[in-house]
């Protein structure tokens, strides 16, 4: 089954997607309340076709996870961000992952403002599992972590994960398929073979299949629990695939910055076999207020200030 959030006769819904036909739900509860109810879906009403309606996002995530699962794109985005090469051995022990901004969440076809002081926009694809009320996963969708990597190399030289590099914006779509749909695809060790491509104003720029993760989205859910708590709702990115999954794993690789930067303009398309394909503009923010200087604190000031 693949639900659907969108836009129609003036009002927000959602519903189940077949073929060239989405069917609203009687009700009007967004789709992560839908899957918070548990077994079963509300009634539908009579189909509209797909072309009316306006895709949204599938839901507003409770949180968003994304992790880093794929060993060719650590490789090759250190070499790009971080100026140094190999995988380090810490990301072998456990699928590591960051908090994203669940608030700016975008879907099919909306426009992207990167911040206008970024020049080395990125895009990143990815796959996302949803979480079910039961803490299993409910089904999946596609997610492009959209990356300002200028900003992102400079701010994670404090030692935390990336920040205004990342927050911007991230998108979900074009639906969420439900897991039972994609089981035909589950390979002997538990992993979906997928193909996914992403493609930049029509040239595919990568490929590369899901089944190349190093832990199964089942590991990710009983990693993300662990010590803490996952709801329903909750969305948890699979990383960036590799082989051209984002173009800062290919400059890593090449040595210099191509392919280009993505532009104001560019239209970056994702697509998932068995999910479908998410497609996105770029364009620039306005330019935010400059910060104030920061005040710089000298040792011996420091502790003169505790020897009152």
């Amino acid at each position: 089954m693949r639900l659907a959030s969108f836009a129609y006769g003036g009002r927000q819904r959602c519903g189940v997607v077949a073929g060239d036909v989405v069917r609203p739900f009687a009700t009007d509860a967004d789709l992560r309340a839908v899957i918070a109810g548990g077994p079963g879906t509300p009634a539908l009403e009579d189909g509209v076709p797909l072309a009316h309606v306006r895709l949204r996002p599938p839901l507003v995530p409770a949180s968003l996870r994304d992790f880093v699962t794929f060993e060719e794109h650590v490789r090759g985005v250190r070499r790009s961000i971080d100026g140094v090469g190999g995988v380090p051995e810490a990301w072998y022990d456990a699928p590591t992952f960051y908090f994203s901004n669940p608030h700016t969440i975008h879907g099919p076809d909306d426009d992207i403002r990167f911040p206008a002081a970024s020049v080395a926009r990125d895009f990143e694809l990815e796959v996302a599992a949803v979480i079910g009320p039961d803490g299993a996963i409910f089904g999946y969708t596609i997610l492009n972590d959209w990356s300002a990597r200028d900003l992102q190399s400079r701010e994670m030289q404090v030692g935390l994960g990336p920040a205004k590099g990342k927050d911007f914006a991230g998108s979900l779509g074009p639906w969420i398929v439900t897991a039972d749909e994609l089981e035909p695809y589950r390979d002997s060790d538990g992993f979906l073979d997928l193909w996914c491509t992403a493609s930049v104003n029509g040239a595919e720029v990568g490929r590369d299949l899901l089944s190349n993760m190093g832990w199964t989205f089942e590991t990710l859910a009983a990693y993300a629990a662990r010590d803490s708590r996952l709801i329903a709702g909750d969305v948890l990115g699979s990383g960036t695939v590799g082989n051209g999954g984002c173009l800062a794993e290919l400059w890593g690789r090449n040595g210099r910055q191509d392919p280009p930067p993505l532009r104001d303009g560019d239209v970056v398309t994702l697509a998932v076999q068995g999910i479908g394909s998410l497609t996105n503009r770029v364009t620039s923010a306005a330019p935010g207020p400059a910060l104030p200087v920061v005040r710089r604190r000298s040792p011996e000031l420091s502790r003169k200030d505790l020897d009152v």
